[in-house]
């Protein structure tokens, strides 16, 4: 069972609104938080920096970034991932049909309110009462009962909290739950290095990471990059604790720090799987039916080993949830413990 601290950690960063493209307001609660516990803080464009004592030895990298709307006109409102994405080519057909579609299905009457991007100052609520493709912007139109005054550029959450039951954590998890890991490592003594990503939902955060490790990076860059990790049921995801991953779509991840997380798993009985070759499985099974393959997934870490040249390297640690990408994310409470207490063994804690 995770400590109280950390759930009543968790239970206040999950109510501060970090909409993808309109994170600032959550930096500032971070901020906050991370200097209480003795951290260095540092901001940069799209990433906050969080240093200990020795900030070379152990470095964690989370995205703080979650899926809501923006303004985008007179009461219109659009899904703010793919404006964040596709600013420059909303005419192209970038977002597939397809996402678009489970998209429309996710977040009918769930209740939303609007905020200052920098300040998170309170705008006012709503609720979504229905979505919609507009075929010529090719993306996502709300229509939003409760917020007709607001004005374009004002970013809107999903007001969530935190519930538990059935011994799993619930709400919108990706990735606020990694957010709050970071941070409580400093109250246990953490002396390396923990970056915080914005508009990792918009495939922009690997950027900023970058741009970072260019500047002020060492000879290792040895990054360890912490997610939450989709499965389509409870069965599959109470088969493992945690979630590894030796490559995804864009790149193959640092073989040494994988097998690291691998033994530390099984030295401390910790059930883990490899996200990749249980994708390789499954699309062993869609091609014996006929269908086409799944995907890798495509990463925060893949996208910047890709494009470092060899300047960063590393692997992830995942937690297996449910209901990604809506309100009702869970985790089990074991599968949360485990993570906490692998992030220590890596930070030798």
């Amino acid at each position: 069972m995770p400590s109280d601290d950390f759930i009543d950690l968790l239970k206040r960063l999950i109510r501060q609104p970090s909409v993808v493209g309109a994170e600032h307001s959550f930096f500032r609660v971070l901020q906050r938080e991370l200097e209480e516990r003795g951290a260095k803080v540092t901001w940069y464009e799209g990433l906050l920096v969080a240093q200990g004592s020795d900030p070379l030895s152990t470095m964690f990298s989370a995205h703080i970034d979650r899926h809501g709307l923006v303004c985008t006109g007179p009461n219109e409102f659009q899904y703010a991932a793919f404006v964040s994405a596709n600013r420059t080519d909303l005419l192209n057909n970038s977002v597939s049909e397809e996402l678009m579609s489970k998209v429309t299905e996710r977040y009918n009457h769930e209740e939303v309110f609007a905020y200052e991007p920098w300040s998170g100052v309170y705008r006012g609520k709503g609720t979504i009462k229905s979505s919609y493709v507009c075929e010529f912007r090719n993306n996502l139109i709300f229509e939003i009962e409760g917020l007709e005054s607001v004005v374009a550029g004002t970013p809107i959450a999903f007001k969530d909290k935190l519930t538990i039951g059935n011994n799993r954590l619930e709400g919108q998890l990706d990735n606020v739950i990694s957010a709050a890991a970071l941070v409580d490592l400093f109250d246990h003594g953490f002396k390396g290095t923990a970056f915080f990503t914005a508009q990792e939902e918009a495939g922009k955060s690997w950027r900023y990471l970058l741009e970072w490790f260019r500047r002020f990076g060492g000879s290792t860059n040895r990054l360890f990059v912490i997610d939450t990790s989709p499965f389509p049921n409870l069965e599959s995801a109470n088969e493992q604790l945690l979630v590894l991953r030796e490559k995804d779509a864009n790149a193959t991840f640092n073989h040494d720090s994988t097998k690291q997380l691998e033994a530390l798993c099984i030295k401390n009985n910790i059930r883990y799987l490899f996200k990749n070759r249980y994708v390789e499985s499954l699309n062993t099974k869609r091609a014996e039916q006929g269908l086409p393959p799944s995907t890798f997934g495509s990463t925060e870490l893949g996208r910047i080993i890709a494009s470092s040249n060899g300047l960063v390297d590393g692997t992830t640690i995942q937690i297996p949830t449910i209901g990604y990408h809506t309100m009702h994310e869970s985790a089990s409470l074991e599968s949360v413990e485990a993570f906490l207490d692998i992030l220590k063994m890596v930070s030798t804690i």
